[in-house]
């Protein structure tokens, strides 16, 4: 969802840091990778829902029966066509630690991981601290190379709309559990997978420069 915050040069350098790292050519060794968390409500049926016929959706009684929330991270790499994700309880820092330790796994040969987030107080190097000894929490974070979005402006994180893509194909029902939570995200990322759905940006520096004129009025006076 598009939401512009006040106009600032943080705004304008992260916005451009961000579109740069996306108008980077495919590099194993240096992997650009977006991550975000989507927390869920998982939910039951308070009485059981009418079974399917042919032609005819299922009924189901608009009553439902609370059973918590789940989180899931997801980190997708757009040029790979490649995604990772982890159903966990919750999303405090040291979740956020065990993903990355997760993350930077997935690209043992990778000198260097290209991450993209929003300013969540989770994603920063204390949180592994937290988790990790500081060595352990040092070596993993030497492996990252974080790229902030600008506050309030994460529709720069190509996250979201692997969230969005998630959501739509796979979570837009009751789910009652966190078992059945990750069983469905499973699934779903395992056929993107093998699909190889991408994503296709296309938001620029030269879009940008059109999109937010009083950012760049002072290149378009000189």
């Amino acid at each position: 969802m598009w939401c512009v915050p006040k106009l600032t040069s943080e705004f304008k350098e992260r916005m451009e840091d961000i579109l740069d790292v996306y108008a980077r050519p495919y590099n194993a060794k240096e992997p650009v990778v977006c991550l975000d968390e989507k927390s869920k409500q998982l939910l039951a049926d308070s009485r059981p829902s009418l079974p399917t016929a042919k032609g005819k959706t299922a009924i189901q009684d608009y009553e439902y029966v609370r059973k918590g929330t789940g989180n899931i991270f997801v980190a997708v790499q757009p040029l790979a066509g490649k995604r990772i994700t982890q159903v966990t309880k919750r999303r405090t820092k040291k979740d956020y630690a065990f993903f990355i330790e997760r993350l930077v796994a997935h690209y043992p040969k990778a000198k260097v991981i290209h991450l993209v987030q929003d300013n969540l107080n989770t994603h920063f190097f204390p949180s592994l601290v937290e988790a990790f000894r500081v060595r352990k929490a040092r070596k993993l974070w030497k492996k990252i190379k974080p790229h902030y979005t600008p506050k309030h402006a994460s529709w720069l994180n190509m996250a979201e709309i692997e969230i969005n893509a998630i959501s739509t194909q796979c979570l837009n029902r009751r789910i009652a559990s966190l078992d059945g939570l990750y069983e469905e995200v499973e699934a779903c990322v395992a056929r993107r997978n093998r699909d190889r759905a991408m994503i296709n940006w296309t938001f620029s520096r030269e879009k940008a420069k059109k999109t937010f004129p009083k950012l760049y009025l002072n290149e378009l006076c000189g």
